[in-house]
């Protein structure tokens, strides 16, 4: 039987979808955190369409007919845009096992109970949670809430709208940053959360600087 050369291609394109439909929620948010660093002002591009489907301080979707109420509007979208023009690209995050491990943890934990916030039920601190799997203290941590759909999520901790410091985007644009674990979950009140553990070390290790000796 002859196969054409275009059934081969779509056949090949089809298969090459598949995964991409597949991903979990935090492949696709680790994607897009390693994109949005590596192009920032590519996104700011996005983030200008993103503005016209406000109104004041309400944001209508496309194809979600029920507004949104921000805290500040279209100010915190302008004031992201022009963080981004700013910033140099940065080196994409590695995957760090267990960043994930810690992530997906706290993530499942937080979304059973409906909690809120970065210290855990038990009192215990990113640094620690993901000691006491193994590693170290040194790590930063991030969390979005809401609709399970990375582009969503990833632009709600880029334009961080009413976070005083914007402590969600310092975090991604860390430049010291080198390794990331993300770990997601469905939430009782806030439908799902995303949880982003963040460190310069594959553990959450201090990072050793060596000085070279003073020479005689």
């Amino acid at each position: 039987m002859r196969v054409r050369l275009c059934e081969v291609v779509a056949l090949a394109l089809l298969l090459c979808a598949v995964p991409a439909r597949a991903q979990r929620l935090e492949d696709q948010l680790i994607l897009g955190i390693n994109a949005v660093r590596q192009d920032p002002r590519g996104y700011a591009e996005r983030l200008r369409l993103y503005r016209g489907y406000f109104k004041g301080a309400l944001l209508t979707m496309p194809g979600d007919p029920v507004p949104i109420l921000t805290r500040e509007g279209t100010a915190a979208v302008d004031e992201a845009i022009a963080f981004l023009e700013r910033q140099a690209p940065l080196p994409p995050l590695e995957r760090a096992p267990l960043l994930e491990q810690a992530a997906i943890a706290f993530a499942q934990a937080q979304g059973a109970i409906g909690g809120r916030g970065h210290v855990g039920q038990d009192g215990s601190t990113p640094g620690e949670r993901v000691r006491r799997l193994g590693g170290n203290i040194y790590v930063g941590e991030g969390i979005a809430y809401g609709e399970p759909d990375a582009e969503a999520l990833l632009r709600e901790m880029v334009v961080d709208d009413g976070v005083p410091g914007r402590g969600h985007r310092v975090l991604l644009f860390a430049a010291a940053f080198r390794f990331a674990g993300v770990g997601c979950a469905p939430h009782t009140t806030l439908q799902h959360i995303c949880v982003v553990e963040m460190s310069a070390t594959i553990d959450g290790s201090p990072v050793r600087i060596l000085v070279p000796a003073p020479q005689p």
